[in-house]
């Protein structure tokens, strides 16, 4: 694997983890649990499907999975603004963890435009 693919998966290991401790905080300390179960979600599949992808099948395969990981991350990008919004998170928490996933969407972007290009290509 790539050392992007290395950086990619720890990145989301990692964006994972602190959607788990988000997810705990909203159940424990603000008692949401509908919203914190669709952040749960769509926040660990966004890793989850990037894990899955290094068994791909083929190159399309490969993008296929990408493509569901950035879906997800988009999903939890709206979750964490309907948290801003309707505070159950402060502009402090939700700028961190969204800036996080910000980051995790471009780079899906990233290598889905490359991997779309070179699958058409093929």
């Amino acid at each position: 694997m790539s050392e992007f693919g290395n950086l990619l998966e720890e990145k989301c290991m990692n964006f994972s983890i602190r959607i788990v401790g988000l997810c705990r905080f909203l159940n424990e300390e603000k008692h949401e649990r509908r919203i914190a179960d669709q952040m749960f979600r769509s926040g660990t599949s966004i890793g989850a499907n990037v894990a899955e992808a290094q068994c791909a099948i083929s190159k399309n395969d490969f993008v296929a999975k990408l493509y569901i990981s950035l879906k997800e991350a988009n999903e939890t990008l709206y979750w964490l603004r309907l948290l801003q919004k309707t505070q159950y998170i402060t502009n402090k928490q939700y700028e961190s963890i969204y800036n996080d996933c910000e980051e995790l969407k471009r780079m899906l972007v990233s290598i889905t435009k490359k991997m779309t290009t070179a699958c058409s290509k093929s």
